[in-house]
């Protein structure tokens, strides 16, 4: 793509109204500075404020355990809640009764500091029974007034992008679930090429051939994605947009290219559009293109994965429930933001994903992180957003940008090949 381009359990909603009503428990004082929560470094919107008795921090389990993916069963008749959750291969099941110190946790019988406790609607549980239970690193910062969690290690599907300029960290493609290879684009006068200055079909350099490298990323388990790139600065996808014959040219010749050279799918990535103009009649010409080259895909067995601008963007000619209706995965590139002058704004980022899951399901998700953008320090807590959302996985722009530092601490935030 173009440079413009984690734990613990909670009671779910219904436990929390019956919880509702019952006596609160007598809080620390109330202190002038709000108490944030904080999950892999965005703050988390939480119902009750925590609050510390005999020496704890009791903190609620609904805002957390929501944004850890714990499942959540009550049961009035014993006034309990038991929450599973399966990690890495592994499930941890945990059953809470308000009142009562005593947990089971995978039929073993532990001690809590403090029992759960209901107030203001919520049920707290000691801020430490994350991290001894689920593995998420918690802490308390009293002067700050604000609960740190980081979320435990957990699998996760992950993509990258291979550019022209990505060859010297070819060996990371096996660390990948997928990778598209951006060889291909839409020219000048809205055909198909395989040659350009930024993308288009590499040389061979010795016995490394594009073929070879197709072939290598398939043998390790990382599906290869053909990826067509374009723009419309010279108005070359309007062109291909508004001229049926140049469409199914182009469509014919992705395809063909596709399945000759052995890729498992097609990425789109299409940019630029919806800046002006029309956005109705721009989006649903895109729609049609996009409908069309899923019928030919799905014909000849490959997938079909968009990238698309974010919708809090400054490009609106995207119509991301149509769109995923089509294909079977969507990219958010949520990094049209700071426009690589530095770490993308969590806030917008955050937004833009909780817009696109208004209307696509969140395992067709995948959130798009640009290396241009993020380094070593601030790529965790964009990890840490898909997670808290369980989206489908992450994508990476691209390999040739990402460090030693940076495959580093994303390997110490997931495990890759989920």
């Amino acid at each position: 793509m173009l440079a413009k381009i984690r734990s613990s359990i909670l009671v779910t909603s219904s436990a929390l109204i019956l919880f509702s009503g019952v006596p609160s428990l007598s809080a620390a004082p109330i202190t002038a500075k709000p108490i944030t929560i904080m999950l892999d470094g965005f703050p988390l919107p939480f119902p009750a404020a925590p609050f510390a008795t005999k020496g704890t921090t009791m903190v609620p389990f609904r805002a957390i355990a929501e944004a850890l993916n714990i499942n959540v069963v009550w049961t009035e008749k014993t006034q309990s809640v038991t929450a599973t959750k399966s990690t890495n291969g592994q499930q941890i099941k945990v059953i809470l009764h308000r009142n009562d110190k005593h947990a089971s946790v995978n039929g073993q019988d532990k001690l809590l500091t403090v029992a759960p406790v209901a107030k203001d609607g919520s049920i707290f549980v000691p801020l430490s029974f994350f991290s001894s239970q689920f593995g998420a690193a918690v802490s308390w910062n009293g002067a700050a007034q604000t609960v740190t969690i980081t979320s435990p290690v957990e699998a996760m599907y992950t993509e990258a992008f291979y550019a022209i300029s990505s060859f010297k960290e070819l060996s990371y493609v096996k660390n990948f679930n997928s990778v598209s290879f951006g060889w291909t684009r839409i020219d000048d006068t809205g055909n198909l090429t395989l040659t350009g200055k930024d993308f288009y079909w590499p040389q061979a350099a010795g016995s490394t051939t594009p073929e070879s490298i197709i072939q290598d990323a398939s043998t390790a388990g990382s599906n290869p994605q053909l990826m067509a790139v374009a723009t419309d600065g010279k108005g070359e996808l309007t062109k291909l947009l508004l001229d049926t014959s140049l469409q199914k040219n182009v469509i014919t010749q992705l395809v063909k290219l596709a399945v000759d050279n052995q890729f498992s799918g097609i990425t789109l990535d299409f940019e630029g559009l919806g800046l002006t103009g029309d956005l109705s009649a721009i989006q649903q010409s895109y729609n049609e293109f996009v409908h069309q080259l899923a019928i030919s895909a799905q014909a000849s067995n490959l997938t079909l994965t968009l990238a698309l601008h974010p919708l809090n963007g400054s490009y609106r000619g995207y119509d991301y429930k149509k769109l995923a209706s089509y294909a079977n995965e969507i990219i958010i590139m949520a990094y049209d933001y700071s426009y690589e002058s530095g770490p993308e704004p969590l806030k917008q980022v955050d937004e833009a994903i909780q817009l696109a899951l208004k209307t696509v399901p969140k395992n067709k998700l995948v959130l798009g992180i640009s290396m241009g953008s993020e380094n070593s320090q601030s790529i965790n807590s964009k990890i840490g957003l898909a997670k808290r959302y369980s989206l489908k996985g992450i994508a990476i722009w691209r390999l040739g940008l990402i460090s030693t530092e940076v495959m580093n601490q994303i390997q110490k935030t997931i495990t890759m090949k989920a």
